[in-house]
């Protein structure tokens, strides 16, 4: 989740205006980036809670640490002040919450989701090679200095053992403003923010007509994903009988603001299309001066109309308010200046490599774009839709057509194939193409077990039903 700022101050006087706002991320193909986030949840090592001198001793073994003491907030001044030339921190009322790069970290950011899942949000690079290699200084700075604290971090959809209660929160003011809101619209909205953990892709766009072709494409195809990347199928320490509890958990946290909204297969979809849903997406907040304003529920578009509500009589909404507004809308493809890429599972290193590789290779060619297009218009809006809703208990094998969604999976995989080795980006030194980062993907497509296939067979079998033995295991 992005951190406000509202900093352009310029008000807003057309819908026009706002729909520019999103046109200005339009870029030539050689300046299209891609930027990979992912979360991860934190857990005490068993090692490190006992003995007068471990730095959690007294703490239950796979607890999720807290903000403070020896938790989230020590790993990330540590963490500063291992690398100052490349982190800056980013306060909240005085409280450290994030670190924003700088110098070799320029375009990054390492955040806080609400229960303290640790997220890494990846600059803009041109390969993914360049991703990879991100990926792994990530890791290898974050592990010596959390190991020292005696805590790990584990990339799982949701959280395999944690009560809601069990959570903590961070002390971030927006999270605080969502807290109170969310059992107002949904079940799920708090476990969506304290017990998932997602891994993202940012790609480009280079006009209108290829936003809303890469919208199109990607909307449609997210519940395959959402089915390749399943990685959470325990809740509280029992399988819970679905494959992507995340997912499901999507289904019902805040519908006014997410999902996959009818308006982008709509013939006049486009910029402005956006803008007109996401003015009626109910606002969270406002900042001013420094402070966030809570305003949860009201609309947007009545603030614009000069309507009066409660909490914004006298303030005026300016772009820095809607760019603001844009970061609190979560349908599974979110378009910005970029579009995001939202329905996966946080899962292994290697998954999280093959997040990016398969939408880069589907919407970063041409002629595998146009394929991908014409693989989804063969069947209706409607079908993608219901799809969503089966996927996170069926998975791979949700039926499809007359077959599965493994089938589809293949079909898209190989589009995602052919656009990675058209592309041809060669890595200097182990000369590998990036194609290679479709292999944990091809594998599940000829029949290997999802991520979340695999943890239930190690539960009943090696774990003997101890699903705890999930964390050491899946240890990045």
């Amino acid at each position: 989740m992005s951190n406000p700022g509202a900093s352009d101050t310029t008000p807003i006087h057309s819908i026009a205006q706002l729909a520019e706002l999103l046109a200005q991320g339009c870029k030539p193909r050689d300046a299209w980036r891609i930027g990979t986030e992912h979360e991860k949840f934190g857990f005490v090592r068993p090692e490190a809670t006992v003995g007068a001198d471990a730095p959690q001793a007294g703490n239950t073994a796979y607890a999720t640490p807290p903000y403070a003491p020896q938790g989230i907030e020590t790993l990330l001044r540590n963490l500063h002040k291992s690398e100052p030339d490349d982190w800056t921190s980013v306060l909240d009322d005085g409280r450290i919450i994030g670190l924003k790069g700088q110098g070799e970290a320029a375009g990054a950011a390492i955040s806080l989701e609400p229960a303290g899942q640790f997220e890494l949000s990846g600059a803009p690079l041109r390969t993914l090679h360049d991703t990879a290699e991100e990926l792994s200084n990530h890791f290898d700075a974050v592990r010596p200095l959390a190991r020292k604290l005696g805590l790990g971090f584990a990339p799982l959809g949701f959280h395999p053992t944690a009560t809601r209660a069990d959570q903590p929160w961070m002390p971030k003011t927006r999270y605080g403003i969502m807290r109170d809101y969310m059992p107002k619209v949904g079940t799920m909205g708090l476990d969506m923010m304290q017990r998932t953990c997602t891994v993202q892709v940012n790609l480009d766009f280079g006009s209108e007509q290829d936003m809303v072709r890469k919208m199109q494409v990607s909307m449609a195809l997210q519940p395959v994903a959402t089915a390749l990347f399943a990685n959470s199928p325990f809740v509280e320490g029992k399988p819970n009988n679905f494959l992507s509890n995340r997912a499901r958990v999507w289904t019902d946290t805040d519908n006014a603001r997410s999902g996959m909204p009818a308006c982008v297969f709509e013939k006049d979809f486009g910029f402005e299309r956006y803008v007109d849903w996401a003015l009626d997406v109910p606002m969270y907040f406002i900042m001013r001066e420094g402070r966030m304003h809570n305003v949860a529920g009201r609309s947007f578009r009545a603030w614009l109309n000069g309507e009066r509500q409660d909490g914004l009589e006298g303030f005026t909404p300016t772009l820095g308010d809607f760019e603001d507004h844009l970061t609190t809308a979560f349908p599974d493809v979110r378009l910005k200046q970029f579009l995001e890429m939202r329905g996966a599972d946080a899962g292994s290193p290697e998954m999280m490599m093959a997040l990016p590789a398969l939408w880069t290779g589907l919407l970063y060619d041409d002629s595998a774009l146009e394929a991908a297009w014409e693989l989804v218009r063969a069947r209706p809006w409607e079908d993608y839709v219901k799809l969503r809703e089966l996927v996170p208990m069926m998975g791979l094998d949700t039926p499809w057509g007359e077959g599965t969604v493994r089938d589809l999976a293949a079909h898209m995989l190989s589009i995602s194939m052919d656009g990675l080795q058209n592309r041809d980006m060669v890595d200097e030194q182990s000369q590998t193409s990036e194609w290679v980062y479709l292999a944990p993907l091809t594998a599940l497509a000829a029949g290997a077990p999802t991520q979340a296939e695999h943890w239930l067979e190690r539960y009943y079998g090696p774990w003997m039903g101890d699903a705890s033995r999930i964390f050491l295991e899946s240890e990045v």
